[in-house]
């Protein structure tokens, strides 16, 4: 299995500009910089990974897509509130497709499984996928999200390719996915 470790992902922000800033500076940024891109993009992730958050974002503007990140969005209350979920919803919806960036730490939060739960009853499933991180080569602890939902993984046969493959075994271009 492609799963792209975390090292992987941190080398791809790196190589995507020169960071003088911050990571909290730097995910400020995003927003200004996608304003004319098309695709709409709800990425759900744990709030204490912002650095994760922030390089998941360099590697997916390159594909083209506006990002919208809840943490970043001031309408949203911080609080677990009935408004919270309305707000949550709201948002799911309005964007076109979801990513649940799966890191360790992620998939253990039970309010990062709630919103993968949540997107699941908005979206079309072929409008959702996980985007898996791990630390090391070592299992990836996240497994049953991969038998469910789509997943982002590395082509098998092109370097700094990257696929979406289907609980099926269907396997199409992330690029592709996005224009879905």
């Amino acid at each position: 299995m492609s799963i792209l470790p975390q090292y992987g992902l941190l080398q791809l922000r790196n190589s995507a500009r020169i960071y003088t800033k911050d990571v909290t500076e730097s995910l400020q940024l995003f927003k200004k910089e996608t304003k004319n891109l098309k695709v709409t993009l709800f990425i759900s992730h744990h709030p204490d990974e912002l650095e994760e958050l922030d390089s998941a974002i360099n590697f997916l503007k390159g594909f083209g897509v506006l990002l919208h990140a809840d943490w970043l969005d001031k309408s949203i209350p911080k609080d677990k509130s009935d408004a919270t979920t309305k707000q949550l919803q709201q948002q799911i919806r309005e964007n076109s497709k979801f990513i649940f960036l799966a890191t360790e730490t992620a998939v253990q939060d039970k309010w990062c499984d709630w919103v993968l739960r949540l997107a699941a009853t908005i979206k079309k499933p072929e409008d959702i996928a996980v985007l898996p991180i791990r630390e090391d080569f070592s299992d990836y602890g996240g497994a049953e999200y991969l038998k469910k939902h789509a997943y982002i993984k590395e082509n098998d046969f092109t370097a700094q390719a990257y696929d979406v493959k289907y609980p099926n075994g269907k396997e199409i271009a992330l690029s592709k996915w996005f224009e879905s």
